[in-house]
């Protein structure tokens, strides 16, 4: 059992109030908040030993570099790679899905074919579509039901001997879907095909084992994990990050450089240009520190019972429809009430201190399957409580009330 008044003590941001309401945070699939031990870990950084790094022979400068590789270390561990050097520390999900976007270029060519599904995130649409517009691949779909679940059986037959790539999210952020990866990841290597999976929705909630799922590529932020924003993990298997050319050139991923030829440094350094969110790396390892000694089992458990009572007052408001019904699916609620847009609800909640998301959540795809604008959406983490979700029934049920 979680104590959750121990936990929501951990977060400063819980104490404050908007707009005269105390603060009801229900946009954790957006951006989750942050303990003051990882706000301790940043300011730790900038007070003591504020240093570039791997450069370095001066004092400030190792403690920085070996506190940044703890952070490597235990995102390894955190993950179960089997390298630390396989753990590149990206800017986030994005700019890691662009690595491997970008890597590719010159590993496709003209008819090959790559997957992606209905259920992603604008980052994992839109480098896959620059990609086969440099290569000449075809983006192929795999489809989803009503239900906001992905068709399998059609994906088996999406999948041949054209198949270099497929890209699916863990989770979905629009509808908290949880998708069958590990049946995704076995079929696709079964023709031949490497695996991306975009776990920035799931890891918040579910830990995952790279090695035990055998996925080639997994991406990751570390804001979803009560992390910093602007820091964020890119897995791949040595084999691979191996065969991708370098992202951007500068100093630190050099092995030497003449006038003449330039040759690379070895993996991670090869993928981590310039210099790096410090801090953000430090902290990243602190905030998985943190969500480890609280537990994922637990976290799993209790915001299950935060999803369902939630779903369940949710469906007592007359004319509210939740998109996204699957069987298997994290804490997330993605809503409208009749004909009212999303837009307005979301504004008057937030009058009553109630902060959601309304909008296509970066998955314009998804709005158009369900022929809507948008939703509004919920999502809950672990240091959220049923007294909140009461207080956001009360504020959706006034604003539906104010807007017939």
């Amino acid at each position: 059992m979680l104590d959750i008044n121990k936990i929501r003590a951990d977060f400063p941001i819980l104490k404050r109030e908007v707009n005269g309401k105390p603060l009801v945070y229900f946009d954790n699939a957006a951006t989750s908040q942050t303990p003051q031990v990882v706000i301790d870990a940043i300011v730790a950084y900038y007070s003591n030993y504020n240093a570039n790094i791997h450069r370095g022979v001066h004092t400030l400068s190792q403690e920085a570099t070996d506190a940044y590789e703890i952070g490597r270390k235990t995102v390894q561990a955190h993950f179960n790679a089997k390298h630390s050097h396989e753990i590149i520390l990206t800017a986030g999900t994005t700019h890691a899905i662009n690595i491997v976007a970008t890597g590719f270029t010159s590993l496709l060519n003209k008819g090959d074919e790559i997957i992606v599904s209905a259920l992603e995130h604008h980052s994992n649409i839109v480098p896959w579509q620059m990609l086969c517009e440099r290569t000449g691949a075809v983006l192929k779909v795999i489809p989803m039901n009503e239900e906001g679940s992905l068709l399998m059986d059609v994906y088996e037959t999406l999948l041949s001997e054209k198949t270099k790539l497929v890209f699916v999210n863990h989770v979905s952020n629009a509808l908290g879907t949880v998708n069958p990866i590990e049946f995704i990841i076995e079929k696709a290597h079964e023709v031949g095909a490497a695996v991306l999976i975009d776990g920035a929705q799931a890891t918040p909630h579910i830990k995952p084992d790279v090695q035990a799922l055998n996925v080639d590529f997994y991406v990751a932020s570390a804001h979803k994990l009560c992390g910093p924003t602007g820091v964020g993990l890119l897995y791949g298997k040595e084999k691979w990050l191996n065969k991708l050319p370098p992202y951007q050139g500068g100093g630190e991923m050099i092995d030497q450089v003449t006038f003449e030829k330039t040759t690379y440094a070895g993996l991670p350094h090869k993928f981590e240009a310039g210099t790096p969110n410090i801090c953000g790396g430090i902290a990243f390892g602190v905030a998985l520190d943190y969500m480890n000694s609280i537990g994922f089992e637990n976290i799993a458990s209790y915001e299950k019972e935060l999803l369902d009572y939630a779903t369940n007052e949710l469906k007592q408001i007359e004319g509210l429809r939740i998109y996204g019904e699957a069987a298997e699916k994290t804490a997330v609620i993605s809503f409208n009430v009749g004909q009212i847009h999303p837009y307005d609800i979301g504004t008057i909640v937030d009058k009553l201190g109630v902060a959601v998301r309304t909008g296509h959540h970066c998955a314009q795809p998804i709005m158009d399957f369900y022929k809507i604008p948008g939703t509004v959406r919920a999502s809950f983490a672990f240091y959220n409580t049923k007294e909140e979700i009461d207080i956001m029934i009360s504020a959706v049920k006034r604003a539906v009330m104010m807007l017939s």
